[in-house]
Order: C-alpha cells, then structure tokens, then sequence
C-alpha cells in the first residue's frame, strides 16, 4: 500500500504543480467557508422572513431597504465563490493530467466557460446601480424606464432565469466530469469523488427544477441542500489532499 501511495504521489507532484496545489488548496477552503457562511445567511433570511423579489420594483425597494440583502439574493456572494473556485478547479483537474488528460481539460474548460457565463450574466452590481437610478428619478416615465431596464436585466440572470441556467449548469457539469475522473485515477479516495458524483447529481436536478418548473421551490430547496452539503464535504476532502500533494512536492525537492 506504501508503495502504491508513492507511485500515484510521483505521478502528480513537480516542480511546476507545487504552488497550484498550494493556491488551488487554499481557495477551495474559502469556498468552503464562503458556501457555509451562505447557509447560515439563507437560515438567518427564511427565520427572519425576508423573500426573494420578483420583479424589478420590488428589487428596487430591497435595495433601498437593505442593499447587501439585495446583492445576496441576486448571487453576489456566489459569483465571488466561483471566482475563486477557478484555481481550485484548475488544481484538481491538474492532479489528473498525467492520467486523463483529455477529460480533465475538457473538464476545465467546460468550467471556466460556466464561470464565465455565470459572472459575464450576474446583475447584482447593475441592478444595484439602477435602483439608486430609480429612486432619483424624477418622473414616472423615468422611472418606467428604468423599471423595464431592471426587467430585463433579471431576465438575463437573476436566479432561476433562463439566461442564468447555463452559468450555474455548466460548471456543475464540469464538477460531475471531474468526479467520474477522480473515481478512477488513484490521486484522490473513491469517497472523495463518490460525494463529488452525488452533489454534482443533486444540483443539477435542482437548477433544472428552479429554471423550467415552476412552483416546486420547496422540493428544490429539499434537493439543494443535501447537494450543497455533499459539494462542501468534497471539496473539503480534496482541499486536504491538495496540501498533500504540495508537502510531497516540497518533501521531493
């Protein structure tokens, strides 16, 4: 078994992996802090009664309201998560170069168009911006105008809008890709890529739920949550063995 450990440790650690393994680690661990901090803000909102606005006017007297509540709920704190998430990605999937190299960039580049989607369509700051447009305005037709402007800004990504569907999609995909590379390249535990398979599985269904069916909130929210708690138990069980593979990159040198 020491053996075999050693073989799999000498196929993914050198020179030029180290400091990815090192960064890719680190931000996986803020991610993992940033989704728990997102549960217990998504707890905190339900127990104090705040809702999630439907049309642009109503998102507008939210930001007057209580700007970062605004920002929240129009996936702020998840475009910075998935920011973030792109070296810990791109750490993963080079841990598998050697062995799957082909899966594992696809896997990548199917992530960072995800990512890219997902951040190029996110309207929390523009929405922001136009709520203080709105509330100077100084005639109904200005502020008709920028009601439409809002509509269609939600149109393109607020969450659960088609427009937004292929930002959170395609990285989910990438992340199932991943796994089913992980299952079988030896770098990582079965367990580790079994949870990833799972969480990746479980938020699919939920974003399509969210996207194309109205009325099952609820049952989403069912599905979301074991799905975002098997996410951060993979992603803590790669986190950790990424600083592995570094100490065995610094241990090699």
């Amino acid at each position: 078994m020491v053996a075999k450990n050693q073989i799999t440790e000498d196929k993914v650690t050198g020179e030029q992996y180290g400091s990815l393994y090192l960064i890719g680690g680190i931000a996986a661990f803020i991610v993992i802090l940033a989704s728990l901090s997102d549960i217990v803000i998504s707890i905190i909102l339900s127990s104090s009664h705040s809702f999630i606005p439907q049309s642009a006017i109503d998102r507008f007297a939210q930001f007057h309201g209580n700007s970062l509540i605004g920002l929240y709920y129009l996936d702020l704190l998840n475009m910075t998560t998935a920011i973030i998430m792109i070296p810990a990605f791109l750490a993963l999937c080079a841990a598998h170069f050697r062995e799957n190299l082909i899966t594992s960039a696809f896997a990548m580049v199917v992530f960072s168009i995800g990512t890219a989607i997902f951040v190029g369509n996110n309207v929390a700051l523009p929405m922001l911006a136009l709520s203080g447009k709105y509330s100077a305005a100084a005639s109904d037709a200005e502020r008709n105008l920028f009601a439409a402007a809002g509509e269609a800004l939600l149109a393109r990504g607020a969450h659960g809008s088609p427009g937004a569907f292929p930002g959170f999609l395609l990285p989910v995909i990438a992340s199932l890709m991943i796994s089913l590379v992980m299952l079988k390249g030896g770098v990582f535990s079965k367990v580790n890529a079994y949870l990833g398979i799972a969480g990746s599985v479980f938020f699919m269904f939920y974003f399509l739920l969210v996207t194309f069916v109205p009325g099952t909130e609820n049952l989403a929210m069912a599905v979301a949550t074991p799905g975002g708690l098997l996410t951060i138990a993979w992603m803590t069980l790669y986190a950790i063995r990424l600083l592995k593979l570094r100490m065995a990159v610094r241990q090699a040198g």
